[in-house]
């Protein structure tokens, strides 16, 4: 993954301590990576099917796969990716909006990968996509990388450890590295790529108010404007008007 560092001279590795929600994540995934070299099985069971979700009712595949992974780097930088930018956001944003946050990307991203595996397109493909299993937290962590960068976009990414980026900049690059390899292998390179695109784009969309919520979103807007709703209640209630002067005429009928 990539090391960053604040926008002072200093460098730092990692974010500092890690937070409730991001550690919970780490040893979710830890666990249910043991659990499937016990059982390998596991991985079918909990890894996302669209065949599956769609013939056998396996309704809980678009979350769970999101703790299941297909082998040890698997596991190793997804957790890396979350431990570096979602330590940092859970810290500003408190642990109960991140964690909806992580699990609307994970979950929108499962989701994705059943409704493509309907489309009328290749047979070849479709075959190997609506049969196949998606494991991994990379549609959450696409998800989390947006968020990071749309909240410290002045922060620098040292990519591989070596290519000083804005962070700004750091997704854009993340978002046409993966163009280039889907395009390139045909979705044939064994990584679920309408995931990570569909995990950017819930995270997209719900900082930006399309799914309402996030900081700022609007969730924020709609409570903004209830409150306004209330404060006028409460002035006509109590007969308050500007100049702390009281209103002439008769009385207001709630």
């Amino acid at each position: 993954m990539s090391r960053y560092a604040p926008s002072t001279t200093q460098m730092q590795f990692g974010p500092g301590p890690i937070t409730q929600a991001v550690r919970a994540i780490l040893i979710a995934s830890a666990a249910v990576f043991l659990l499937t070299l016990a059982w390998p099985g596991a991985l079918y069971l909990l890894g996302v099917s669209p065949q599956a979700v769609i013939e056998e009712f396996a309704l809980w595949q678009p979350l769970t796969y999101i703790f299941v992974h297909a082998g040890v780097w698997h596991l190793v930088f997804n957790m890396l990716g979350i431990w570096m930018f979602g330590v940092e956001l859970e810290r500003r944003w408190g642990t109960p909006e991140f964690t909806r946050f992580f699990l609307l990307c994970g979950i929108v991203a499962g989701l994705a990968t059943v409704a493509v595996a309907l489309l009328p397109i290749e047979a070849a493909w479709r075959t190997q996509s609506y049969a196949g299993v998606t494991v991994g937290a990379s549609g959450a962590f696409y998800g989390i990388a947006y968020a990071w960068a749309r909240t410290f976009p002045h922060r620098t990414v040292l990519m591989m450890l070596v290519f000083p980026v804005p962070a700004k900049w750091f997704v854009l690059i993340l978002i046409a590295m993966d163009f280039a390899i889907a395009a390139s292998s045909r979705l044939t390179s064994g990584v679920s790529h309408v995931a990570h695109f569909a995990g950017l784009a819930a995270g997209y969309l719900y900082l930006n108010g399309g799914m309402g919520g996030g900081p700022g979103g609007l969730s924020a807007e709609i409570k903004y404007r209830y409150l306004r709703w209330k404060m006028n209640r409460l002035r006509k209630k109590f007969d308050v008007v500007e100049g702390g002067k009281k209103r002439q005429g008769p009385p207001w009928v709630h």
